[in-house]
């Protein structure tokens, strides 16, 4: 099974994630939250299987930079609508195959779905 990864290049986490990937000898694809996008019904099924405060990253500073009417959203639509116009708000890595699976990385947690 091919696992998708969702990050940005950038972030210390997702490397991390994908260097833990590549030891453990786990095939995946890397698809960049920035350069390649989301679809809102792809995000909608991340919500409805993780939940809100598993996928939505509010920690970060794409949250802090949106007005407080934006940070009320509180509908599954509204908030997949509000992350394919911030991808940056999904909490990384998320890894999915038929379905999403992981967000975060936590070696443990990490073990015990991809093998």
């Amino acid at each position: 099974m091919q696992y998708v990864v969702y990050g940005i290049k950038q972030c210390d986490t997702v490397r991390k994630a994908l260097k833990w990937l590549a030891n453990e000898n786990i095939d995946y694809r890397f698809h960049d939250l920035r350069e390649d996008g989301l679809e809102q019904e792809q995000v909608e099924t991340w919500l409805n299987v993780l939940g809100m405060d598993q996928v939505l990253n509010k920690r970060s500073t794409s949250w802090r930079q949106l007005s407080q009417e934006q940070q009320a959203v509180s509908s599954v639509p509204a908030a997949a609508k509000l992350i394919c116009e911030h991808p940056t708000l999904v909490k990384r890595p998320l890894v999915a195959a038929e379905q999403p699976i992981l967000c975060g990385f936590k070696v443990e947690q990490w073990q015990q779905q991809l093998k």
